[in-house]
C-alpha cells in the first residue's frame, strides 16, 4: 500500500509507532511523585517567615512559609505541639517531612516541630505584640485596682506539682494563714495558655469567688515563659474584675502579664509577701493602737477632770444660789396664815349676803305663782289643740304648693328637661351647642340626644297684630 501521508506526518507516525513506554494515569503519577519526595525529603529542617496562619474548625493548622525568593505550604495537624502562638511575620524554624497533594498537584511541609528562630526574633515578636496590647489601652495604670489589705480568700494559678505552689503557701501561713484556692494549670507547652486563661476567668465565676489572684510561675527561658506572653492570657488578666498579681518567672524576667496585672511581684514568694502583712505585726500594731486608745482615754479624763475643777471655781455656791429663794419661802410661810384667815372671813361674809337672799317665804312665793302658771296651763287643752290644727292646715298648704312647684311636674303633660352631660339644666341654644351632647329627662325616663344644630323657632303663620283695646 502506498502512503500519502506529508513529509513532517510521517515523521511523527514513525516517532508514535516507536514509543512502547506504557501510560499513566494522573493518580499513579502523582502516587509516585508522592513516595519520591517522602522518600528522599522524610525529615527537614526549614526557615522562614510565616505567612497566611489559620485555624480551621477541625484544629488543623495551615500557613506558608517563605523568604525573599520562594515560599513553602506548611500544615500542623491537631495535637502536634507547639510551644508559642503562630502568628504574621514571625520568623520559625520548622521541623518536619515534605509530601504532596495530589488533589492540588503541590507540595508541602508537615510540621512535627516549630521554634521560634532565635532570641532576636522572638524578643522581635514579643515587642510588637506589647505595642499592639499597649495600644488598646490594656496596660494603662487606670485600669489597674487596688489590691485588698487583708484578703480572705486568694487563688492561685499555677502548676500543682512545682515548688513555687508550696513556696507560696509556706509563705502565706508563716505571714498570715490565709483560705487558698489552688486552680492547677500547665505552665508551659501546648495548651497552657488556655488553661492559665480558663483558671483566671474559672475563679472570677466561683460561687465564692477569691478577693485576690495570683498568677505565678518559676523561672525559665523567654520561651518557658511564652505562654505567659500570649495575647488570650493578656486579655484575661486585663479583664478580670478581682485584682491580680503577677509572678512568673525571676525579678529579671519580664512578661506580658506582668504589664497587664496590677501588681507585678519579682517572685511567687514575693507575690506572697505583697499579697498579706505580716500577722505578728498586725497583732502588735493593734495591740500598740490600744494602748495608745487607752492612754489618750486617761489623758482626755485627766484634762476634762482638770477643766471642770477650773470651771467650779468660778460658779457660785449652793449657799449663793438657793439664799433667796430660802429666805422668800419664809416670808411666804409667815404670810400664809395671815392669807388664809383674811380669806376664811371674806367667804363669811359673801355667805352671809347670799343667805338673805335664801329666805323661805322667797322660796315658798315663787313655787306658788310657778304651781299657778302650771294649773291654768292644764285648764286650756282646747287652746292647744286649736294651735296643733292650724300648724297641721299651714304645712298642708305649704305642701301643696311645693308639689305645683316642683320641676318634674310638668314632665307629665308631656313636656321634657334639657340636662347637659354634668347634669346641670340647659336653657338656652349656645348652652347646647357648648354642651354637644344632651340628656333629655321625661316623666318617665331619659333619653340621651346629640345637638348637630339650631334653628330659629316656628309657630306657624304668624298672627295680624291685634288693635290695643285699651
Amino acid at each position: 500500500m502506498t502512503s500519502h501521508l506529508p513529509e513532517n506526518g510521517r515523521l511523527l507516525a514513525e516517532e508514535v509507532a516507536g514509543d512502547n513506554a506504557p501510560a499513566l494515569s494522573v493518580s499513579e503519577l502523582s502516587g509516585a511523585l508522592k513516595r519520591s519526595v517522602e522518600d528522599a525529603f522524610a525529615h527537614v529542617r526549614v526557615r522562614g517567615e510565616i505567612s497566611g496562619f489559620k485555624r480551621v474548625g477541625s484544629g488543623h493548622s495551615y500557613l506558608t512559609l517563605k523568604d525573599d525568593r520562594a515560599c513553602l505550604d506548611a500544615v500542623i495537624w491537631k495535637g502536634t505541639p507547639v510551644a508559642f502562638r503562630p502568628e504574621d511575620g514571625a520568623e520559625v524554624i520548622a521541623t518536619g517531612r515534605l509530601t504532596t497533594y495530589p488533589g492540588r498537584s503541590r507540595y508541602q511541609i508537615v510540621i512535627e516541630r516549630m521554634e521560634l528562630a532565635g532570641q532576636g526574633a522572638l524578643m522581635a515578636l514579643l515587642d510588637q505584640r506589647r505595642r499592639t496590647l499597649a495600644a488598646e489601652g490594656l496596660f494603662a495604670q487606670e485600669r489597674k485596682q487596688p489590691l485588698p489589705f487583708l484578703p480572705r480568700r486568694i487563688g492561685v494559678v499555677t502548676s500543682p506539682t512545682g515548688a513555687v505552689i508550696r513556696d507560696i503557701l509556706h509563705r502565706l501561713a508563716d505571714r498570715c494563714p490565709s483560705h487558698v484556692l489552688v486552680w492547677p494549670v500547665a505552665v508551659q507547652g501546648e495548651g497552657a495558655a488556655q488553661q492559665v486563661a480558663a483558671g483566671i476567668r474559672g475563679l472570677a465565676e466561683l460561687p465564692q469567688p477569691p478577693d485576690l489572684i495570683i498568677v505565678a510561675r518559676g523561672g525559665g527561658s523567654i520561651e518557658d515563659l511564652w505562654a505567659f506572653n500570649e495575647e488570650m492570657v493578656v486579655r484575661a488578666i486585663a479583664a478580670s474584675t478581682i485584682p491580680i498579681i503577677s509572678a512568673v518567672g525571676h525579678e529579671t524576667d519580664v512578661t506580658l502579664c506582668d504589664f497587664a496585672a496590677d501588681v507585678r511581684a519579682p517572685t511567687p514568694t514575693a507575690a506572697a509577701e505583697i499579697a498579706v502583712p505580716v500577722r505578728a505585726d498586725l497583732l502588735a500594731t493593734v495591740r500598740e493602737l490600744g494602748l495608745r486608745s487607752g492612754r489618750c482615754a486617761r489623758r482626755y479624763r485627766e484634762h476634762a477632770a482638770e477643766k471642770l475643777a477650773a470651771v467650779s471655781r468660778h460658779l457660785p455656791t449652793p449657799d449663793r444660789l438657793l439664799g433667796p429663794q430660802r429666805q422668800r419661802l419664809d416670808d411666804l410661810s409667815e404670810r400664809l396664815p395671815r392669807a388664809l384667815a383674811r380669806r376664811a372671813a371674806d367667804a363669811r361674809s359673801e355667805l352671809a349676803q347670799a343667805a338673805g337672799a335664801l329666805r323661805p317665804a322667797v322660796l315658798n312665793q315663787r313655787i306658788a305663782r310657778e304651781r299657778a302658771r302650771l294649773t291654768a296651763a292644764r285648764l286650756r287643752p282646747e287652746l292647744v289643740t286649736r294651735r296643733v290644727e292650724e300648724g297641721r292646715q299651714r304645712l298642708a298648704n305649704l305642701w301643696r304648693v311645693a308639689e305645683q312647684l316642683h320641676p318634674d311636674r310638668p314632665l307629665a303633660r308631656g313636656y321634657a328637661r334639657v340636662e347637659g352631660r354634668d347634669g346641670a339644666v340647659v336653657s338656652n341654644v349656645a348652652a347646647a351647642k357648648a354642651a354637644g351632647g344632651v340628656t333629655l329627662v321625661f316623666a318617665d325616663g331619659k333619653v340621651a340626644a346629640r345637638v348637630e344644630g339650631a334653628r330659629a323657632p316656628s309657630y306657624g303663620r304668624p298672627k295680624p297684630e291685634q288693635p290695643n283695646l285699651l
